[in-house]
């Protein structure tokens, strides 16, 4: 056999069913099963001949560099145990590639984050390393640019692209913890949220499982990123009223009872109809559980006692608003057109905050 070799002849399973990036590479338990031995594999591996190993056990069957959707998969097959997709026959028909099942290996970090859309992270030819989450228990140690992150639990993967790819707020937590640059992990942590990929909430609770938020650099990132979480939650509860033909409320107000105690502020308000919008924007915080609890104990209190006035409190979170904004109109609608049928409510003084 020379350096020209093609795939031999007579395999035991044909590769018509396989994908285009798994005919280009394969581990060496997969050759096998195509037919070719551990020294035709070596032998079409060396120094100038067709082939190449890319991973220990993963072979890249073309010369040249991998392409960013050959490294992915290398790393997932370097990583993982592929498994035949159940219901996916050995040899589908023409026009019907099967597609890969990786089983216990995630693309998490940069590579997860660009796969997902962001901008702010290298293409992935450019990323260095690839980031692949397995559980904890498994045997395995990083390679070239697989690198491995072991977690107790794998997360509900997303299918990108046919890979199995992290959920953003986890990507992002497993990115921020490599990364020292204050401006970079800013400028992951606004497009997360300003680009529409996950709540300011969801991102806070896996930096705090992971136990990011002790430092300076990603607790500054995570306030300014709470900011504008907030600021785009208001603009969207903007939106709401508008689009949804609402009878336009005050906005950012601060109650009190005359010449009484100060009953606190709200987002918006209806005079009129005595209806109260409050958004929820808090976000649990490493080290602040009794805080986070005080909050929300301050949260139930404030509502109670508007609630105790005659005053209808509508809670929204910035996740409903984004992801059922019709619906959120319709309780709040619900709860004008109810004001009618209650007692009046007790008069309040209504301040700008």
């Amino acid at each position: 056999m020379n350096h020209n070799t093609p795939l031999p002849p007579a395999t035991p399973r044909p590769v018509c069913h396989l994908s285009d990036v798994q005919r280009r590479v394969m581990t060496a338990a997969q050759l096998r099963t195509h037919g070719v031995s551990s020294a035709e594999t070596v032998e079409q591996c060396r120094p100038g001949g067709p082939w190449q190993q890319i991973l220990p056990g993963v072979f890249l069957l073309h010369p040249g560099p991998p392409t960013s959707e050959e490294r992915l998969h290398a790393a997932l097959l370097y990583a993982a145990r592929e498994v035949p997709t159940p219901g996916v026959p050995v040899q589908p028909g023409v026009g019907e590639p099967h597609r890969p099942v990786y089983t216990e290996a995630v693309i998490t970090g940069l590579a997860a984050l660009t796969l997902h859309g962001f901008t702010t992270t290298p293409p992935l030819l450019s990323v260095e390393r690839i980031d692949v989450l397995v559980p904890r228990l498994r045997r395995l140690r990083s390679a070239g640019w697989a690198h491995i992150v072991r977690t107790p639990a794998l997360p509900a993967a997303e299918q990108v692209t046919g890979v199995p790819v992290a959920p953003v707020p986890r990507a992002l937590a497993d990115a921020v913890a490599w990364l020292t640059d204050a401006a970079a992990v800013r400028r992951l942590l606004t497009e997360a949220v300003r680009g529409g990929h996950c709540e300011p909430a969801a991102v806070v609770a896996e930096l705090n499982r992971a136990k990011l938020l002790g430092r300076p650099h990603v607790v500054d990132a995570v306030d300014s990123l709470l900011a504008e979480g907030r600021a785009i939650a208001e603009h969207r509860l903007y939106t709401m009223v508008r689009e949804y033909g609402l009878p336009d409320p005050v906005w950012n107000v601060d109650l009190r009872l005359p010449g009484g105690p100060h009953l606190g502020g709200l987002d918006a308000y209806w005079p009129e109809h005595a209806v109260a919008v409050e958004l929820d924007t808090r976000a649990p915080r490493q080290g602040h559980r009794q805080d986070d609890d005080a909050l929300w104990s301050e949260y139930a209190r404030k509502r109670e006692h508007l609630e105790r006035l005659g005053i209808t409190v509508v809670h929204i979170t910035p996740k409903k608003l984004r992801d059922a904004m019709e619906q959120q109109a319709t309780v709040v609608r619900t709860a004008l057109m109810a004001a009618g049928d209650r007692d009046p409510a007790a008069h309040v003084v209504v301040l700008p905050r």
